[in-house]
């Protein structure tokens, strides 16, 4: 079996926070657990001047805060940092990347190059026409675009045409991190690996599917960019809508990166539109006020640090959305994300019909339906909630719960997301990352949304910090007949 393939990855946004919580750190990790090639480099991009040294150490903090401790090895640390250099490159300057060239071309060269974008969106296609004019933009060439891709269909159709225009689609790695964790591959082995649950797939047994993604955090320092973007641009058109995806999508012809994409953009495309009043009536945008998190007291949004006094920027979005498929006909996917909520849960729950009667008396009492929760975060594990007969001489259901816990059932450190997304780069394997199509298919759903809003020039509705949202989330869900998982009697 051979080794792991050289690579140099440059990280363009090299000091940015992305780098520093995340790219830094799983590249430690892989280097610790043997998955980098001895020859490979990192080669951090900025537009401050400083000497190698100077990110080195900038690198050491990095992982000293984000990676465990119990797995923070000082010699490994150290011989993973000798991999890293620094270059200062303005995005505008063709001198610099002459400079980057130069760097990056050694007498025996690396299997591939990695061009990882860690910046903003607007500088995408700028910084690929420079790798291009300098000639790093070979058959060995990757380059990784973080989302945001866009703030809508014409913007991500123009980075896309000109990243295209230098770089072929196989060499563009669209990355959305929630496409690398464990419990999403799980899904797709336990829909495409199990007999089990492929004939339940349907809406003759589902009820409801509900996606969250819901997170504690504010918007910390990021008012510059949020309030340019908000929680539409930021998870629903990239995060919640690739998961909608996963669950909903056919069983592809092969694992292939094609075949998967394939049956995703089938279901972007099948999504139901929604625009002007029906938008409105199918969605509930929220911004958070002054409240309490975790027991301690959070501002509200209009009170963070550079946001407008007046801002409509929304930080929770609920949205009933329909497939317009012969599998998934009438069932409601709801799909919500919010900050500064009740809590950190990331999950995909899929709620089925109860059943058609009740063979044990009134006694028993209503007869809770089935449900399967995905857990994405932070405990990542599949549970399926079910009846069992609780013990005694009477017939009485009780409510149980199958668990399979990742974490114990298989004894081993779950990758992080961004470990297996840079390890899949570097393979050239683009199962896990969005084509231009599925792209551009999910801003013309998102965008019609968008402009209803705007149209209205109604305010987010508040929500308290701490809470699950507005009020009108429930009710959305309440006038067709459904609840929230947290909501109803989950047996959890």
């Amino acid at each position: 079996m051979s080794g792991p393939e050289s690579f140099d990855m440059v990280i363009f946004g090299g000091l940015g926070d992305l780098a520093s919580r995340k790219l830094i750190p799983a590249l430690y990790y892989l280097h610790r657990d043997g998955q980098i090639a001895d020859d490979s480099r990192v080669i951090g991009i900025g537009r401050s001047a400083m000497q190698g040294e100077d990110f080195r150490s900038h690198a050491e903090q990095a992982c000293r805060r984000q990676v465990r401790e119990a797995d923070l090895d000082e010699d490994t640390l150290r011989a993973f940092l000798q991999r890293l250099d620094y270059l200062a490159v303005d995005a505008r300057s063709a001198e610099d990347f002459r400079a980057l060239a130069t760097l990056l071309r050694r007498p025996e060269g690396p299997e591939c190059r990695v061009y990882f974008l860690a910046t903003a969106p607007t500088l995408f296609a700028q910084i690929c026409e420079h790798l291009a004019a300098v000639g790093l933009n070979d058959a060995c060439s990757r380059v990784v675009l973080e989302k945001p891709l866009g703030t809508d269909h014409d913007s991500a159709a123009a980075i896309n045409r000109r990243v295209g225009a230098v770089f072929s689609e196989r060499q563009i790695f669209r990355i959305d991190h929630y496409l690398g964790k464990e419990t999403v591959q799980n899904l797709m082995a336990l829909r495409f690996g199990n007999a089990l649950f492929e004939p339940l797939w349907h809406r003759t047994n589902i009820r409801d599917v509900q996606i969250t993604l819901a997170e504690e955090v504010g918007i910390g320092g990021r008012a510059e960019y949020y309030e340019h973007t908000g929680a539409m641009r930021d998870m629903v058109q990239n995060h919640l809508l690739q998961l909608l995806c996963i669950v909903a999508m056919e069983p592809p012809t092969a694992t292939g990166a094609d075949a998967v994409r394939d049956e995703k953009l089938k279901v972007l495309r099948a999504l139901k539109p929604l625009r002007g009043a029906e938008a409105l009536a199918h969605t509930v945008r929220g911004q958070y006020r002054a409240g309490a998190v975790a027991g301690a007291a959070v501002p509200g949004y209009r009170e963070e640090e550079g946001v407008a006094g007046d801002s409509h920027t929304e930080t929770f979005v609920v949205i009933q959305s329909q497939i317009e498929t012969w599998r998934w006909a009438g069932v409601p996917f709801f799909l919500r994300t919010g900050k500064r909520l009740a809590t950190r849960r990331a999950e995909i729950v899929i709620n089925f019909h109860p059943v058609p009667l009740n063979l044990f008396g009134p006694e028993q009492g209503p007869i809770p339906a089935n449900r399967l929760v995905i857990r994405l975060q932070p405990d990542e594990g599949v549970h399926l909630h079910v009846l069992a007969k609780q013990p005694g001489p009477a017939m009485r259901l009780k409510p149980v719960t199958l668990n399979l816990d990742f974490a114990r059932t298989f004894k081993v450190r779950p990758l992080d997301a961004y470990e297996r997304l840079l390890t899949e780069v570097v393979r050239g394997n683009l199962t896990l990352f969005m084509r231009n199509d599925e792209l551009e298919a999910a801003w013309r759903w998102v965008d019609p949304i968008l402009a209803a809003w705007a149209d209205s020039g109604e305010a987010p509705k508040g929500y308290t910090a701490g809470s699950w949202g507005p009020s009108s989330a429930v009710s959305l869900l309440a006038r067709a007949g459904h609840a929230w998982h947290e909501d109803a009697d989950s047996g959890d």
